[in-house]
């Protein structure tokens, strides 16, 4: 796999997070976002952390397969490190993204990697969702949608987030989090996120659920959501939630 000449979100993450997977041209990406914004590392960490709690949680209510979308690098306490008796389908975009956790997924029988594009389930090869989220549409399942919302309207998000609570059997939880205003005083950071990128108040962020039914937890910052121990202390730059699919 040949070096890549653009930045990735996925690899600048797997920097943060002090993983193993990322290029010099990620790790430069990083360092000048740093320089607009400031230490970004022990965010990264608390939303992956938050992740783990998240889909420990999805675990204990019995949920065994996990499909991901926007699933980035799978290392670092990604899904099926976490919930280790799973089943995971990581899915992504990015082609170079795809190739990398593919090689690293390589010798796994229970988490593999493919492409899907969050607003299309259709584009899922369904060998690969019926191998690894058994009972798709039958049974209860775990879908995690981080560190996507950020780049969809809120049309797209709410017809995306509706797309997927038809899809999934009663039962099912998702996990998703939502960018806050916290860029807003970093306009250099700010930019070198793109015009997709959409920060909301956290007003905004229940009704973009529809259907789907956050936990007694709520939408929280993402430090605060079941702690263990004492919440860490850091910008409120992400809130999550674990929501469920009802019976209808």
């Amino acid at each position: 796999m040949g070096e890549p000449d653009q930045p990735s979100t996925a690899r600048m993450i797997d920097f943060w997070l002090g993983g193993e997977h990322h290029f010099p041209v990620d790790v430069a990406a990083a360092n000048a976002f740093e320089q607009a914004y400031g230490p970004c590392a022990p965010v990264f960490r608390e939303l992956r952390a938050f992740l783990g709690r998240a889909v420990r949680a999805m675990a204990e209510q019995g949920v065994d397969g996990f499909l991901v979308f926007g699933a980035g690098v799978p290392t670092r306490g990604n899904v099926h490190e976490v919930v280790t008796d799973a089943t995971v389908l990581y899915t992504d975009v990015d082609p170079v993204t795809i190739r990398l956790g593919q090689s690293i997924l390589a010798g796994s029988d229970r988490a593999g990697y493919g492409f899907g594009d969050a607003t299309d389930i259709g584009t899922i090869d369904p060998a690969q969702l019926h191998r690894f989220v058994p009972g798709w549409g039958r049974r209860p399942v775990g879908v995690v949608f981080l560190g996507l919302a950020a780049f969809l309207d809120d049309e797209t998000l709410t017809r995306t987030l509706d797309e997927l609570y038809s899809a999934a059997a009663p039962g099912s939880l998702l996990a998703v989090d939502f960018d806050t205003e916290e860029l807003a005083g970093y306009p250099q950071a700010l930019a070198m996120m793109g015009p997709q990128f959409r920060m909301r108040p956290p007003e905004a962020f229940a009704p973009l659920l529809g259907r789907w039914v956050p936990t007694a937890d709520g939408i929280v910052p993402v430090t605060d959501w079941r702690p263990e121990g004492s919440p860490a202390r850091v910008p409120d730059a992400f809130h999550g939630v674990l929501a469920a699919r009802g019976g209808d």
